[in-house]
């Protein structure tokens, strides 16, 4: 399958100086010196003393970790942790790198991510060749996963945010709204160049916030399928887009829950996980409440609580 609705064109100048769909030289996400150590910041910060054997007091002004728990779980000195940090030192070594993951705890999708950054911050090649293609074929074993899901709506996607397989369950749910028209269809065309997206979601600054960050998070910068991806939507949907992708980077959400307006059951609370596959990530959607539960139910003519609502 062929991706299609490419443009190309003359292109305008970035914040940051590139040339954004310029011929003569291409544009490549942004990678300034500071993205590596605000994503290890903002790691620090969603992880709880509790979750690594740490004692909690009463006085924390931290959110998460202190620089200096963090410091001590690693085996990295505060110094040189805070230069990472304030992006005064761009040349980690993957012992360095490995022993940050493991305090933090991180996923093999996060510790991909700080393996990129930290190879984009020193000008080195990344993880994610350029060179190849996104994910278009779907292997037996995923499909055969995506079978015995149902009746849960769940989703497959490569790394720019194209659908490749879903649930019929999925499907009795994204086809009303819109998120399957398109040929691939696509997420993020759909968030950022469907005017009816901004109806279906309520909460719909977070979801855009959300769609950037898993594409900077699952391509590398110099990714050239991605740059053209960029390039189209740069120009189709301006400023909401363009403004996000130049913003500070942050880690995509791997859970949450998804608020949505469908046309046939009214508002749905969704809780969503994130699983990572080689080229893929899958998606699975479970009501949030009795209320999701059961307009669900209806969607897929099920008996009610054939989906159980997960709390917490």
């Amino acid at each position: 399958m062929e991706p299609g609705g490419r443009r190309e064109g003359r292109g305008k100048a970035s914040p940051g100086g590139a040339t954004i769909g310029s011929r003569l030289q291409p544009y490549t996400l942004p990678v300034s010196d500071i993205e590596l150590g605000t994503f290890l910041r903002s790691r620090r910060e969603t992880v709880t003393p509790s979750q690594v054997g740490l004692p909690t007091g009463r006085r924390r002004r931290t959110p998460g970790l202190r620089r200096a728990e963090l410091a001590t779980i690693s085996g990295v000195s505060v110094d040189y942790l805070t230069r990472l940090e304030q992006g005064r030192d761009r040349h980690p070594s993957p012992q360095v790198l490995a022993a940050l993951a493991d305090a933090l705890r991180l996923s093999v999708g996060e510790r991909v991510q700080l393996r990129n950054l930290a190879k984009a911050a020193s000008g080195a090649d990344v993880l994610c060749p350029g060179g190849l293609p996104p994910e278009w074929e779907v292997r037996p074993t995923m499909r055969a996963l995506l079978d015995r899901l149902e009746p849960t709506p769940a989703v497959l996607i490569n790394r720019l945010g194209e659908t490749l397989a879903h649930t019929s369950a999925y499907e009795r749910l994204a086809r009303p709204i819109g998120l399957l028209d398109g040929r691939p269809p696509s997420q993020v065309r759909f968030v950022f160049t469907d005017d009816r997206s901004r109806a279906v979601y309520p909460d719909w600054d977070r979801i855009a916030d959300e769609q950037v960050a898993t594409l900077k998070a699952k391509s590398s910068p110099n990714d050239p399928h991605l740059v053209r991806l960029i390039d189209e939507l740069t120009v189709v949907a301006g400023a909401p887009f363009a403004e996000r992708l130049w913003a500070t980077p942050v880690p995509p959400h791997r859970i949450g829950v998804e608020r949505l307006i469908h046309p046939e059951v009214g508002e749905l609370r969704l809780s969503y996980e994130t699983l990572d596959s080689e080229g893929h990530h899958l998606i699975i959607y479970l009501p949030a409440d009795d209320a999701s539960s059961a307009a669900l139910d209806r969607l897929n003519q099920r008996r009610p609580g054939a989906l159980r609502a997960v709390r917490g």
